[in-house]
Formats: C-alpha cells, structure tokens, sequence
C-alpha cells in the first residue's frame, strides 16, 4: 500500500525537481548524486500525486530545543533557551492549538536529517498532520539543497521543530520557534529561493510565531549565526536568561522570591533532593539524637539544681550551656511532635519569610537564639578558665562578674535572632522539618558568628592550657609534691574541649559545604538539562548530629560519684521522708584539696588569699616538712610560689 495520506508541493514545478538544479547553479563544484539522492525519492511520490497548491494548507508549528546531548526526551545543550514562563509555565504557539504529543507516546528520530540535531525523541502526529516521520522525512528532505548550500545556519533547526518536535515524556504543550529563529531562516534563504521563482512558503510566515523573551509563550531560539552553521550541537549562545526547561510547575504569586532565576518559586516541601528513603531515615535520625540530647542536658540541668553549691566558676557555664543545647533539643523534637508540614511547611511549598505568631517562628527561636547562646557560653567558659589558670583568679572573684556574664550570653543573641527575623530569614528546613535562618542569611547569621565564637573560645582555651602546663611544671618541681590531680583536670577540660571544638567545627564546615554548592543544585532543579547536582546526604545527617552532639556530651563533666550521690539524696528526700544527710565531702574546698588529693576540709578559697572558716584548720600539704599557714605567715620561696599557683585555683575537680 502507498502512504497514509499523500504529501504534495507543487503540481508542474516541484520542489524536488528544481532545487537541484538551483544548487548546481549555485554551487557548480558540487557533486549532482549527493544533492539529487535525498530528493529522487520525492520526486518519485510527488509525480504520482495529484494536484495542489503551491503552498502547503497553513498548519501549527511547534518547537524543539537543539543541544549538545542526546538524553531521552530532555532539552540539552547550553547554547539553547526557553524563554517565557508566566503564571501557567507554559506558551502555546499561535498557529495551533495541539499538543506536541497527543498520543502520548515518545518515540526515536529516524529523518536522517534531524538526526543529531540536539534531542533524539519526538512524537507523531506532529502540527503538520503527518501521522508518521515517514510522511514528515518525505517532506522536510524536499528542503535538503537548502540546507545543503547553508543559505540560513537556523534553517535546519527551524525545519526540525516543525517536522519532528521534541517529545517530553512530562510536557505536552507545544514548544514553537521563536520568531527570530524563522527571520534568520527566511532572510539568509528566500532571496536564494525567489531568484528561480520559489516564494517563502506561507504556512512558514515567521509573524505567527512568539518573539523571543515573550513572558507569556514559550519559545525556542538558537543562537548559532555568529558561530557558523552547526546542528545545534554547540556554539550556540543565548541572551535570555534561562529558565527551567521542565514541565509547568505550579506558581505561588504571594511569594517574593526568586529561585535560580524563576521568579515567584519555592521549594517543593519535603525537600526536591532526597528520596521517600532518604527522608523517613532523617526523620528517625534527628528524632534519635534530639531525644538523647535532651535526656543528656535534662540530667546535667537537674544535676545543678539538685545541689547548686556544687557548681561553681569557672565551670558553672557548661550547666547554662546545657540549658541552652536542652531547648535546641526541644526545638528538633517538635518535628516529631507536630509534624513536618506544620512547622516548616505552607501547602505544598517550603515555608519562607515566616513571620507572626507561629510553630515556625517558635521552634526557629528554640534552635537559632539557644543555638547561638550555647556558643556565647562555650566562649565565657573557655574566658573564665582562662582567668582561673592563667590569671590566677579565685571562683568568688569569677563569681563576681557572672551579671555581666549573663548579659553577653543572652543579649548578643537575642539581637542576631531580632536582626535574622526583620530581614525575612526565618524559612522552613526541607530535611529536618523545622524552621531555622533562610539559605539567604545563612552567612551574615550563622558562618560569621559561629566562626567568631569558635575562634575566641579556643584563643581562651589555648591560654588556659598554657598556664596549666606551667602550675604543672612547678609543682612537680616541689619535693613531694604531686600533680595528679591537676592532670586529671587538664585531661578532664581537653576532652570535653574537644567534644565542642570538633562538633563546632564540623557544622561549621557544613554549613560551608551547602551555601558554596547550593546555587549548583538549585541550577540543577530549574533547568533538568544540566547535569543533576545534589548535596551529599552523609554530610547534610552528619551536620544535624554534630549540631546536637555538644548536648549528649556536655553531661561528661558531672559523670563522677558525686553526681550519683545528690541523686541518691534527692530520692532519699522525695520518696524516704529523710534529710538526705551528708555533706559534700569536701566541695568547696578549693585546688588544694583538688590537687594535692587531701581531703575532709570544707574550707574555701578566696582571691586575696586562703581564708578558712572559723574553727577549721588548713589541710596540710603533702610532702615532708610542707605545711600551709595562715595568712599572715612567712614561707620558703618555693613553698610560697607553689602555693601562690596551687591555693588559688577554683574548685574544678569537684564538679
């Protein structure tokens, strides 16, 4: 049987029988079979055709984008664009009103012609109403000496976006031509044509085609003129700005926001880069290691108010500095509670600019001032240490300053947490669910202040080890005298320096991690054509747990039987009826009996001095011939200089 319907061009003077003998005019050198072979077989159906206009009936036309790649079905290439957008993300062209796939069904180019040129899916019937590329590879190749002798570089792109328009297995509107595409085609092609009395065809007329930039309609363009004839392939430039070659995603007006580039876009809720797998283990993952933060920090809290004399400076902030990473613990918690929609979702968008009375605003408040007020105590810890070891101060001295300690540790930030609310910072966290500071102030309000806390905390901490160091080496330069006590402490405030500085650091780097790459991922999701970038998920679940790390492990330092004793005196006096009986064994006494190991006094230390209470006498050193006297008294000068840096030491191993 012949073809389903029969394609004809002209009655007496067709196409296929001119055009060869207008490339041999033009180009005399070239070879007859290769300009005629893809034309002979027209010529052989157009002769057995009947009759008809010159110009074929006036159809749709629609568009495909031409690029570098191959993938199936997507628009690739860099040098190609989708203009046009709107508030229904689609253009419809003006010559028609189908679809680019109406059967729904993609299918591989096989015209020879439009092989390569940027895409390899299309689908039948196209706009012209070939029902097969058959019909359409019988028609288009009528123009192959055009394309042949280069007379437009656009022109075989344009001839390819008519007769095989792209298929997106997503996307089933029309994309056409931009307007500029079909003028560069007609400008370098019709004088050529009208010298041998062949006329632009009509159903080619470039005024029915969106113009390029056209907010409104979608179009194609293919800017490969300045660059010479090519394929669509490469060299191609645009002068748009690009926007997301993928299918209509729904628009939110009220949102200001623009997101590479899109305007009036937002973050699909759940998160656009993880997977239903991906995003269930986050959920178990910070429900786990919230939960044991907050029973960690709980205990170290109800510790110091089961027996606040036992917590003294300059170790009293690490119990503040629970409070702080308790509250950051509720805050991820109420994910669980509330749910994933409720905090950090609005509809099926991300939840951004979050303002008013709202679960957005309050767990954002948990989890970014406590947050920030931990790091502002992990600085005044590592300052009151400092004063302690390498000052000399006494904790009554320390003590004194605590006001002033508070201040810095509650005001500094409640002014970042007011200054991130008024500038619009407050946005919903697609992976963990809550609301914390937008992607945007991620650098003024969270890289800044954690980098300049971490730097002053440690610079703290770093003196206070020095001067450690050298109270260590003079006292084990007195004959008899033992340091390890002091050891033992300086083990003590390392390690649980460590577990803050690494975490610190660590979420630090996260968070370094995800603004410099963010703008790739976000590139990734506008425009599909670009390779897929994603974060990686190890480092976004191990951000969440450093974050939350600090907490579990702040309890490090009440881990000692005493501890276990004002728990056993606080359920002697709720369930027992008793005094819970006993004193502190010695707390408050003091470095001396901390380092030197005496104990049984409960006699303080002071600044100016070692005043003991009345009636109590001082601990003797150890060591022979050793004693500590009361003030007023006159010691060797190594008993003095050992003394000098022993007795006024606050009480950190009693802790």
């Amino acid at each position: 049987m012949g073809l389903v319907r029969r394609t004809k061009l002209l009655p007496s003077r067709t196409m296929a029988s001119l055009l060869p003998l207008l490339l041999l005019a033009v180009l005399p050198n070239a070879r007859l079979e290769s300009a005629i072979s893809p034309v002979s077989n027209v010529g052989s159906v157009s002769s057995g055709s009947s009759s008809s206009s010159s110009s074929a009936s006036s159809s749709s036309m629609v568009g495909v984008v031409p690029g570098s790649g191959s993938a199936s079905g997507s628009m690739v290439g860099s040098g190609n664009s989708v203009v046009g957008g709107g508030s229904s993300g689609v253009g419809h062209s003006s010559l028609g009103g189908g679809t680019v796939n109406g059967n729904g069904r993609c299918e591989e180019i096989t015209i020879p012609m439009c092989r390569g040129i940027g895409y390899n899916l299309t689908a039948m019937p196209n706009e012209l109403n070939h029902d097969n590329q058959e019909e359409a590879g019988l028609e288009v190749h009528q123009f192959w000496p055009l394309v042949e002798i280069k007379c437009s570089p656009d022109l075989k792109f344009f001839l390819c976006s008519m007769y095989t328009p792209i298929c997106l297995p997503e996307y089933t509107k029309p994309l056409p031509a931009c307007r500029s595409v079909c003028e560069r085609a007609r400008a370098g092609c019709a004088p050529l044509m009208q010298q041998y009395g062949f006329s632009w065809p009509e159903r080619m007329a470039c005024e029915r085609l969106p113009v390029f930039g056209d907010v409104d309609n979608l179009c194609m363009d293919n800017h490969t003129s300045s660059t010479g004839y090519g394929s669509g392939s490469g060299g191609a430039a645009s002068s748009a700005p690009l926007p997301p070659a993928a299918p209509p995603r729904p628009t939110r007006p009220n949102i200001i926001q623009d997101i590479a580039g899109v305007p009036n876009c937002a973050l699909p809720c759940h998160g656009a880069f993880l997977t239903p797998e991906e995003r269930g283990f986050a959920a178990v993952w910070l429900a786990l290691w919230s939960g044991l933060c907050a029973a960690s920090t709980l205990v170290t809290v109800t510790t110091f108010l089961i027996d606040t004399q036992r917590f003294k400076y300059p170790e009293r902030p690490i119990v503040f500095l629970s409070a702080c990473y308790f509250a950051v613990s509720i805050g991820y918690l109420s994910r669980s509670v509330f749910g994933h929609e409720e905090i950090a979702c609005d509809g099926p968008a991300l939840k951004s600019r979050a303002q008013g009375p709202e679960a957005c605003v309050a767990v954002f408040l948990m989890i970014y001032f406590f947050g920030m007020a931990s790091s502002v105590w992990w600085v005044i810890l590592a300052f009151t240490w400092f004063l302690a070891a390498g000052l000399k101060w006494g904790n009554e001295a320390i003590a004194s300053y605590s006001q002033y300690f508070h201040l810095a540790a509650w005001l500094a930030p409640a002014v970042q947490t007011f200054s991130a609310y008024l500038a619009g910072g407050v946005a919903g966290d697609p992976v963990a669910g809550v609301c914390t500071v937008a992607p945007e102030g991620v650098r003024s309000f969270i890289l800044v202040p954690l980098f300049v806390y971490l730097l002053l905390g440690t610079s703290f901490l770093l003196a206070g080890f020095v001067s450690l160091f050298r109270i260590r080496s003079v006292i084990k330069r007195q004959p008899g005298a033992k340091a390890d006590k002091l050891e033992k402490l300086m083990i003590r405030i390392g390690v649980f320096s460590v577990l803050y500085t690494l975490p610190a650091g660590v979420v630090l780097g996260c968070h370094i991690y995800e603004t410099t790459l963010r703008n790739a991922w976000l590139d990734s999701l506008a425009c599909p054509c670009q390779p897929r970038a994603r974060p990686l998920y190890s480092v976004l679940m191990l951000k969440y747990f450093m974050a939350l790390a600090v907490g579990i492990t702040s309890g490090v330092w009440i881990w000692s039987g005493k501890t276990v004793d004002s728990w056993k005196r606080l359920w002697r006096r709720l369930f027992s009826g008793g005094s819970g009986g006993g004193g502190h064994g010695g707390v408050g006494a003091g470095m001396v009996a901390g380092v030197t190991g005496v104990s049984g006094g409960i006699g303080s230390t002071s600044i100016k001095g070692v005043v003991g209470r009345v009636g109590v006498p001082y601990p003797p050193a150890p060591g022979p011939g050793s004693a500590l006297l009361p003030p007023g008294s006159v010691a060797s000068a190594s008993q003095h200089h050992l003394h000098h840096h022993v007795l006024k030491q606050p009480p950190l191993s009693h802790v």
